[in-house]
């Protein structure tokens, strides 16, 4: 399994996503699914809030593989900000992006919704076009799937959109301590450094003295802390500050440049290159989307 098919994995067992993904369905009816970038399946398959039409669809090889290329192009053209598309019955699908610093590790994904009131003619448009493809379903049964799918309003699709962009933010941050907190059976040398670092981020740290404070070599230090890390030091050490700083964000009356320095960054400039590589936009703008400008 590659590196972010793992932190998926992690995050859709998380009690925070399963939290959100039940409140999420609660409130707009809709389904939703944290999808890994590569993945070839149907993300709403079998889930209790599935649509009944696309649950049909599912069932027949034809159709099928038209939803499959649906989700496809959505992956595909979803990977700079949240994109909908239109399956060949009308229907809207949604994905959101899940990033990692720059990279998207995955997608959380909702739909199988009308934007617009079924019409008969739709709906013809679109027998024919199972027709063609050589399936056959008992029509009214399609037909009360259809015409009973929820049909959304642009406000209320917008919204439901903006509440996953929300949650997509806080699957970031999460995804960020996972790389810094995840054990993997690590052997107590690695603890003790983990810890020696966490007290001592503010101040000028090397590989060699996190190494001595530990009482190993600096080679053996440094091969086995990216082993159970999977991170290099240089790296962790990063990531461990722009955490502390994500929390002192919080605080408006803090400056950014004060932050920087608190955390042990010795430049504004550095701090805000990091920042933006691994959180995926600058300390400002973070500080903006939280609402905690003064």
């Amino acid at each position: 399994m590659s590196a972010n098919k793992n932190l998926v994995e992690i995050l859709t067992h998380s009690k925070i996503y399963k939290d959100y993904e039940r409140a999420f369905t609660d409130a707009t009816g809709l389904p939703v699914t944290l999808s890994p970038l590569e993945t070839w399946r149907l993300p709403h398959r079998g889930k209790k809030s599935e649509n009944e039409f696309c649950g049909m669809m599912a069932e027949a090889s034809g159709s099928c593989a038209a939803c499959l290329r649906t989700q496809e192009q959505l992956s595909q053209t979803a990977r700079g900000e949240p994109k909908t598309i239109t399956c060949f019955s009308g229907m809207a699908d949604t994905a959101v992006p899940v990033r990692l610093g720059e990279n998207v590790i995955g997608y959380l994904q909702t739909g199988q919704v009308f934007r617009n009131k079924p019409s008969e003619t739709k709906f013809s448009r679109t027998c024919k076009q199972l027709a063609d493809w050589g399936i056959q379903m008992d029509e009214p049964e399609l037909r009360r799937a259809y015409f009973g799918t929820r049909v959304l309003s642009q406000r209320q699709h917008s919204a439901a959109v903006m509440l996953l962009r929300i949650f997509a933010l806080q699957l970031s941050s999460v995804s960020n301590q996972v790389l810094v907190r995840q054990q993997n059976a690590e052997p107590p040398i690695i603890t003790r450094a983990k810890d020696f670092i966490s007290k001592n981020q503010g101040y000028a740290l090397s590989l060699s003295q996190v190494a001595k404070a530990v009482n190993t070599s600096t080679f053996y230090f440094c091969k086995i802390f990216k082993k159970f890390t999977g991170l290099n030091f240089t790296d962790y050490v990063s990531r461990v500050r722009v955490e502390k700083a994500k929390n002192l964000l919080l605080n408006p009356n803090l400056r950014v440049s004060e932050i920087a320095f608190e955390v042990g960054f010795q430049s504004l400039t550095h701090f805000n290159r990091v920042f933006r590589k691994i959180v995926g936009e600058s300390p400002t703008h973070y500080r903006g989307t939280l609402g905690c400008t003064a």
